[in-house]
């Protein structure tokens, strides 16, 4: 009898969470993948008609489908290492205690809790065609006879939005580094400098070794993050010009707010979610192999 009560005051506890999971999670989420196989406009809510994979075949048929693609993985390809390299390189600094420490820590985690919105407005005024930066090469430093429309072209832009990634990304990857860090073994450091290991031996065979499994999590975690730019590019660029510095969050957000297009967007919403999902998979697999 006191087991089927214990049951019960279980099951009533665990019940709000479930309830909430299930109307805020998984029901938009079944809802917006059926709405992905209908012709549904944001102008008529009301009128739905069903066209079966015409959304994913218009899109796997769309130019910026794979502009959107190019972008991302530029846009990886440059913040993930970035991160990860000048992260971990800031952890290795900071991880022993010494006076100040504690400070300089809090700086490097300053971008991290610093609003994405804030972060794209100043990296913006910097970098647009009047910018400080402009002014600083062309007025004064005259490096430079005319400004650099560093946000007016592709390749420009896409770097000005990887550096504000890389700048915002930092400190949390540090904040996991150090803590890596503070659990590799001193022994092993003292016993390798018994056996003449310089500093760089000791970096390159003991601590980079050490913190093998935070860094295939830190990998994984910036790959998704590289997926989910989004805030950036519509403050900075606006997916311009010409939709060269777009990717799959602002082409959907596009499609849904500015063109209506709400079953397209499902549509997208899902193809963004399948890489995303296999690359959690993966790590779940990594961890369970490791274990």
């Amino acid at each position: 009898m006191y087991a089927k009560k214990l049951r019960r005051d279980a099951y009533l506890f665990f019940l709000p969470g479930f309830l909430f999971v299930c109307w805020f999670i998984v029901y938009p989420l079944v809802q917006n993948f059926l709405y992905s196989f209908y012709d549904f406009r944001l102008t008529k809510l009301s009128d739905k008609t069903f066209i079966g994979l015409d959304n994913y075949n218009a899109i796997f048929h769309e130019k910026l489908l794979w502009i959107s693609l190019r972008n991302m993985l530029y846009y990886g390809l440059l913040t993930v290492p970035g991160q990860m390299v000048l992260g971990f390189l800031a952890a290795y600094a900071l991880y022993r205690s010494f006076p100040g420490v504690k400070f300089f820590r809090a700086v490097y985690f300053v971008p991290v809790v610093t609003s994405w919105v804030v972060a794209s407005l100043v990296f913006k005024f910097i970098f647009t065609d009047r910018g400080f930066l402009n002014y600083l090469l062309t007025d004064k430093l005259h490096w430079t006879s005319a400004p650099v429309s560093w946000l007016s072209t592709p390749f420009l832009a896409l770097t000005v939005l990887a550096l504000l990634g890389i700048w915002k990304g930092i400190g949390w990857v540090m904040v996991l580094y150090l803590a890596a860090l503070q659990n590799v073994p001193q022994s092993l450091y003292d016993a390798a400098k018994v056996d003449g290991a310089g500093a760089w031996q000791r970096l390159v065979h003991i601590t980079i070794p050490s913190v093998r499994q935070t860094s295939s999590f830190i990998q994984v975690m910036l790959i998704i993050g590289s997926f989910n730019v989004f805030t950036s590019v519509m403050l900075m660029t606006g997916g311009g010009p010409l939709h060269e510095t777009e990717v799959l969050l602002s082409w959907m957000y596009n499609k849904a707010f500015k063109h209506y297009d709400l079953g397209y967007a499902a549509a997208l919403a899902y193809l963004f979610a399948l890489p995303i999902a296999l690359l959690n998979w993966l790590q779940m697999r990594r961890d369970k192999e490791s274990d």
